[in-house]
């Protein structure tokens, strides 16, 4: 199975660019105004604007109104949403988009019990961080914790070039997640660590 790749954080069109180019499958948007990798609208739609064919863009949303959201979603062609912090499944379904939840392990959070509540996402993502507290804080949780759910998982938290491929060949998941991990600085992507963590996945996915 190809391990899918989605680099979060993105602040520019010259960082989608280079996380596009590199072979990513996905890029994210964070519109969570008290992280370092904001973006605003405009920003966000010049980004998306930007993306080539087959590359999916995915809007992290924590906790946010429900009019900043239909705000967003309707100034740009945004594929998929990702909620990170304590939206409830009636408030992640009514968009009309699909969607993936992030689960936070710390504190050993039942994921099978927190997965069936949302039977409408398309997938989890698991992080380091508690349940619905902000990612990004650049550590990983104890991948051997990896559930085994019907929906794909996505693993995020701690990940960059030197053990991605680690990540792969013991957990197996349907995706990573990266971020901080591929950074010169706080929303700043480094092309060299993109094609690192990239390079070090597809590696992985042969073995």
């Amino acid at each position: 199975m190809t391990t899918r790749i989605k680099i979060c954080g993105i602040t520019s069109v010259r960082d989608a660019l280079i996380v596009s180019d590199s072979g990513a499958d996905a890029i994210g948007l964070v519109f969570y105004p008290r992280s370092p990798r904001h973006v605003t609208i405009d920003q966000a739609a010049e980004i998306i604007d930007s993306v080539p064919p087959f590359v999916t863009t995915v809007a992290l949303f924590l906790d946010a109104r429900e009019d900043d959201i239909r705000e967003v979603l309707s100034s740009m062609p945004v594929d998929l949403i990702q909620f990170h912090g304590d939206e409830c499944p009636t408030d992640c379904g009514q968009y009309g988009r699909p969607y993936i939840k992030a689960v936070g392990m710390k504190g050993g959070v039942d994921v099978d019990a927190y997965a069936s509540t949302y039977p409408d996402a398309r997938g989890f993502l698991l992080d380091s961080h508690a349940v619905g507290e902000a990612g990004g804080t650049g550590e990983r949780f104890d991948w051997s914790q990896m559930p085994s759910l019907t929906k794909p998982v996505i693993l995020a938290g701690g990940l960059n070039p030197e053990n991605a491929g680690e990540a792969v060949r013991s957990a197996r998941p349907f995706g990573l997640d990266v971020s901080s991990g591929v950074e010169s600085e706080p929303g700043i992507k480094d092309s060299h660590k993109v094609r690192r963590f990239i390079d070090e996945v597809r590696k992985a996915d042969e073995c």
